[in-house]
């Protein structure tokens, strides 16, 4: 399905220079009683040099710095930039970081977001709403103590973990890839949160007329309950063991779907008290067979009066947060940060998912000039092609220059279609083995007690 509309190249402009206006970070801290920064590191151009460390693969402060000296034109005017006495250290570009309000981050996704999505909305075949799909991962952090007490380490049979790990969860577009602001939490420790709790959290930023799809871990009444109360359509694929409970243990044979009422256990309302007594959803469960696995039967509990096939249909846009996750975490290297606070990892995780949906939108564009679907595309060669036109668009100084250095993008992005697979892969995949006979790194407290 191609895109039904494409986005104008002028509205792409001004949504995503706004972000890095001037006038919109004074009226941010305006508004919320922040101080203003002034000199060469002020908000706007630290949120674009961040962004840009995400683009960039080496991704270092020294790597932001350098390509600030070489392209001085987005500066605000000043002393050492009119004489051309930008300093390469990278204490100054630090310091504006960490000084940087984590407000101003997630303003900056939410407003991307919100405008790109206004724009990009293309609806499926099979229903006229955008689709939703949730999925949580994890991120290493840096071993630094505030980092350890924020994000405990996990444990296993031969004892606690180094790196201190972030649970994250991020609802996307299954269309076009954008990415809502995430929800995040410890995974581990007494205040360890769960993807479910976080996936509460970050319903309010769906569009009104969303569709939520989720796995089977999210399949539980707790979360289709928060999501019927936003008066938003669910779909979501149940266990075995808690499809037969909905269906009360009768049975219901593949490619058929039932009128149900799923109602709150016992279970779940001690382990849930903010839910109503006697709550309950009324929804259809459906039966269908997996193509994959023909001897499997997926159940399915909806709000959409739709067939079972149409059903299954929609399911499969499930993968696509798979990928999605893969694009965030390696591609856009949020899988390790490296920051040292806790709230410079939370701007460096805000900021990453704005560069990665500049990129979504730099591929939906190019996709309706092609007449393809966003996902037709590489990411990857997308995100190198904008990393290598982000100079010169930020070099424009006309509305026209502007205009046709982003044509030149499009163009080259256009040719990153991905390869139609006519048949299986010719190897399977497989993990090889790690090796090494190193002796495991242990702490200088645990060696005492030991002796």
């Amino acid at each position: 399905m191609t895109s039904p509309k494409t986005l104008d190249p002028a509205l792409f402009q001004r949504v995503v220079q706004t972000a890095e206006s001037v006038d919109f970070c004074n009226q941010l801290c305006r508004e919320h009683n922040l101080r203003l920064r002034r000199g060469i590191y002020s908000l706007s151009v630290v949120v674009w040099l961040m962004i840009f460390q995400r683009l960039n693969g080496k991704g270092t402060l020294s790597s932001a710095v350098q390509w600030l000296a070489a392209n001085t034109t987005s500066l605000p005017t000043c002393k050492r930039v009119l004489d051309g006495r930008i300093s390469m250290r990278t204490g100054g570009y630090c310091q504006a970081r960490q000084k940087m309000p984590t407000l101003v981050a997630s303003t900056v996704t939410d407003h991307l977001f919100v405008k790109l999505q206004e724009q990009m909305r293309a609806p499926l075949p099979e229903v006229a709403r955008p689709v939703f799909v949730v999925d949580g991962s994890s991120l290493r952090l840096a071993h630094q103590k505030e980092l350890v007490e924020a994000f405990p380490p996990g444990h296993n049979q031969h004892g606690e973990n180094h790196w201190p790990t972030m649970r994250i969860v991020v609802f996307h577009d299954a269309h076009t890839g954008l990415a809502t602001r995430p929800s995040w939490g410890p995974m581990y420790g007494p205040q360890a949160v769960s993807e479910q709790a976080l996936a509460r959290q970050a319903l309010d930023r769906l569009p009104v007329e969303a569709i939520v799809l989720g796995d089977g871990n999210f399949g539980i009444f707790a979360f289709a309950h928060s999501v019927q109360q936003t008066q938003r359509p669910l779909l979501f694929r149940l266990t075995g063991s808690r499809a037969e409970k909905v269906l009360g243990g009768t049975p219901l044979r593949q490619g058929r779907r039932r009128k149900v009422v799923w109602r709150a256990s016992r279970f779940e309302l001690n382990a849930h008290p903010d839910l109503p007594a006697g709550a309950s959803i009324e929804g259809w469960m459906v039966a269908c067979r997996n193509p994959a696995r023909r001897e499997e039967i997926l159940y399915f509990f909806t709000t959409l009066d739709l067939k079972p096939r149409r059903i299954l249909a929609l399911y499969k846009l499930r993968w696509n947060i798979e990928t999605d996750l893969r694009s965030l975490k390696r591609t856009v290297n949020l899988h390790q940060i490296t920051s040292r606070a806790t709230a410079m990892v939370e701007k460096e995780v805000l900021l990453a998912v704005t560069a990665y949906n500049v990129v979504r939108a730099v591929m939906y564009l190019a996709a309706g000039r092609a007449g393809l679907t966003p996902r037709q595309l590489s990411f990857s060669a997308a995100q190198d092609a904008v990393l290598a036109a982000w100079p010169h668009l930020q070099r424009a100084t006309t509305e026209t220059q502007y205009r046709r250095e982003l044509e030149r993008l499009l163009q080259r992005v256009t040719q990153t279609r991905l390869p139609t697979r006519s048949r299986q892969r010719s190897y399977p995949r497989e993990v090889w083995g790690r090796g090494g006979q190193f002796p495991s790194r242990k702490s200088s407290l645990r060696k005492e007690a030991q002796r």
